[in-house]
């Protein structure tokens, strides 16, 4: 009978041995939970960071389209929001804008009662555009830039990439917060997360460095005559 019990009692023990082996095994110092309880890893935070930062550089990319040179170019109006019953909506999606000549854009609005509206929206915008609109098609001539024209367009260029560089850095201070708060909680170490927040740099670098050469890219196009 005594023989019974202890080995019940030494089966007992291995078994949970092995479970405290098994089950209460430390998680990877990779992961932790995000508020939606899904487990995160570094590599998901730096990838995360990537998207959005291409995301900034191609919002800058859209913003210098708009911006004029001496050359018509449909893009020019791709800022230009329309108040279309209440909703403000893209001009884009209410015409078609075409270019005849180098020196002239051609904006065919789908709705001819919203005529009157997209000139006055055109005006609003504050690109320097004077529409002219003979009650079916909207026409507008790209006059020739003054050097003093094309010294302001230089500044419109830089301001829309320091709004880009500003949002990449601040995507940046998203990213390594979360890294080092992942060092924080425990469930990393403190080699790990400097190899994470030295892996943000080099995205912020990167993508820094691209609104650079698309703003120097379009300064020029801005200054050729």
């Amino acid at each position: 009978m005594i023989s019974i019990v202890l080995l019940s009692l030494l089966c007992a023990s291995e078994t949970f041995a092995f479970v405290s082996q098994h089950v209460h095994r430390r998680a990877p110092f990779c992961l932790f939970s995000d508020t939606a309880g899904s487990a995160v890893s570094v590599t998901d935070i730096t990838k995360d960071t990537d998207e959005r930062m291409k995301k900034s550089v191609d919002s800058v990319k859209q913003n210098l389209s708009t911006v004029r040179t001496g050359r018509a170019s449909a893009n020019m109006l791709d800022r230009v929001k329309v108040d279309y019953y209440g909703v403000e909506t893209p001009l884009n999606q209410m015409a078609t804008i075409s270019v005849p000549t180098a020196q002239q854009l051609l904006v065919d609005a789908y709705d001819k009662t919203q005529m009157n509206a997209i000139e006055k929206s055109i005006i609003e915008a504050g690109l320097g555009l004077t529409p002219n609109s003979d009650g079916n098609v909207i026409r507008i001539n790209i006059p020739e830039m003054t050097e003093d024209r094309r010294k302001d367009m230089l500044k419109n260029c830089k301001a829309i990439g320091e709004e880009g560089k500003v949002a990449i850095r601040n995507i940046r201070r998203d990213g390594q917060e979360k890294i080092k708060k992942m060092e924080k909680d425990g469930s990393l170490g403190k080699d790990e997360m400097k190899d994470g927040l030295d892996a943000v740099q080099k995205q912020t670098d990167k993508h820094i460095k691209d609104v650079d050469n698309i703003v120097a890219a379009k300064e020029k196009e801005v200054m050729t005559v």
